[in-house]
This record gives structure tokens, sequence and C-alpha cells, in this order.
């Protein structure tokens, strides 16, 4: 896979599918996730309906750079943040989700590309509204899916969820791919399938095993605080797609994303939870494509 310089010290590893005559639709990925975790036969039936699909790694996952000189202790930045000490916590981590939402802009300028269609994912969500809320003028139309807007009282996780995702993996394969069922807890309650959270979990532990990265990342989402002001004022054309199955992020999250910012289109999923099950391909891609076709480049021209 290629990857791009995008800021000084700072290469981001990407994937492309379809025509790049196409309108580009950039696929934003959430904590700790690298960019495998956009199936590839979903980037594939999204290119096949006429989109030119990128997909790439957060800074600090997969493939792109990683930040190692700057260790967090996630107990410890937790602490400090619970206790107020926030001078420490900002001390700690060497990012924010600005500087993530740099990078997928970086991507695009650095693959020609002067306008595009973002759509993001859980943390993914919240670095594509920062990308909307700091370059409009380049996000022609934002997705925002199993999100929410940095406010502490919306889209909180269940105790079950919260306690898994703070659990640190096995480092040695074999745990690490079991352990990825436990992600269950957070899946649609019908679909949920066990053996294709292994399957990713495997390919993601051969292609990169960076926990370290977490840690980070994690710190860059509650640091960066909360979006709703600047959302209130956000006038790129949104979709929030939501599961009511999702118990990492409720849908309090999405539903709230939806109500501030103007004119959003709010899609509900049933049987969908803080995932993406093959099943529901169909109508996330219909989605997809209608809102990125509804608001195309010459709609958005001044």
């Amino acid at each position: 896979m290629p990857n791009a310089v995008v800021s000084p010290g700072v290469s981001i590893e990407y994937e492309t599918f379809g025509d790049p005559a196409s309108p580009p639709v950039l696929l934003v990925m959430g904590l700790g996730a690298q960019l495998l975790a956009w199936h590839e036969d979903f980037c594939r039936a999204l290119a096949d309906r006429g989109r030119y699909v990128i997909r790439y790694d957060n800074r600090d996952s997969g493939l792109s750079t990683t930040f190692d000189e700057h260790p967090v202790d996630v107990g410890e930045l937790v602490a400090a943040v619970s206790s107020g000490d926030l001078a420490t916590a900002l001390a700690t981590v060497p990012y924010r989700l600005a500087d993530m939402a740099d990078d997928g802009l970086g991507l695009l300028t650095a693959l020609g590309i002067e306008r595009a269609h973002v759509v993001g994912t859980s943390m993914g969500g919240m670095i594509a509204q920062t990308m909307a809320l700091s370059a409009p003028e380049r996000v022609l139309t934002l997705t925002s899916m199993m999100s929410s807007t940095g406010e502490t009282e919306y889209g909180r996780s269940s105790p079950q969820a919260q306690a898994t995702v703070s659990s640190p993996k096995p480092a040695d394969r074999e745990g690490y791919v079991a352990a990825a069922e436990k992600e269950l807890v957070w899946a649609s309650r019908r679909y949920g399938d066990a053996a294709a959270l292994r399957e990713l979990a495997a390919a993601s532990h051969d292609r990169a095993y960076h926990p370290a990265g977490v840690g980070r990342q994690l710190g860059a989402m509650i640091l960066s605080g909360s979006r709703a002001d600047a959302l209130r004022g956000l006038r790129v054309p949104t979709l929030v797609i939501h599961g009511l199955d999702d118990t990492l992020i409720d849908p309090s999250g999405g539903r709230r994303t939806a109500e501030l910012v103007p004119g959003a289109e709010l899609l509900l999923i049933p049987d969908m939870g803080h995932d993406r099950p093959r099943e529901l391909w169909p109508d996330l891609i219909d989605a997809l494509v209608t809102h990125t076709g509804r608001n195309s480049a010459a709609d958005q021209a001044p």
C-alpha cells in the first residue's frame, strides 16, 4: 500500500478503490483500528456504485507514523482528567483530534483532491466532524457514523462496553484474536459475528500490532473537548448514522449530533450496534451513495 507525507514527520498509509475521476469518498476509522476495519468488500461495493474510495490508517495506528516517543499511561491520563489536573493531561498527549483531522486533509492534498465526501465512524466520526469544522471548503458532505459531539452527557458507554474497551488485550496473537469476541458486547444483537471479529483481529495483529497508540488517540479524543457550539454553525450537508444496538457510543450521541448540525439528516438503523454488519451493507451503501450523490461537487460550487 502507498503512503503519503501529510506534514513534517507524519506519513499516512492509505489504499484506494475505484476510478479516481469519480467523486472521492474519504473513510476515517475509529479508536485503535486500522484501515482494515473498513472491510475491503465494503470499499469495493461502494466504489462499484461510482465512488472513488480512500481508506487510511490514522496516525498511531496501522502503518502510519507512530508517536512512541510520547508514552501515555491510560490510567494516569484518566486519573488526571478526573481530578481536574488538565495541565498534566494536556502535557501528556502529543496531539489532538485537530491534528488527526489535518492528517486526513493532508492526505487529500497529497492525492491532488481539493474537495471530498468525508465519512467517519466512532472516533473517526469525531475526526470527520473536525475536518468539516476546520476546512468546510474542502468537505463536500459529512457523514458521522456511530459517533458523538464530545459532550460527556451524550453517547455514553454502557458499563459492560466501558469495561471491555478499557481492558488491555493480550499481546500474543492467539490471545489477541480470542479476545476480539468480547467486542460482541457492543455489536449488533442480531448480526453480531464472532468469526468476523476474530478474522479482523488476526489480520490486524499480523499487519501492525501497536497497542501503545490507543492511549494517545484516546487522550486526543478526551482532551479535544466538546464540538457542540461549533457544530451549531456547520453548513456542510450532513448525514448522521447510528445503530440502535450501539452500547459503546449510545445512540444519544448520534441524535445529539443531528440535533446540533443545521439541516442534518438522522438515520437510525435497527439491528446495528457499534459495527457494520455485512447484512446491513446494502442499507449503509445506499445511504452513502444517496447522500454523496445529492450533494455533488456541482451542487456545492460557489
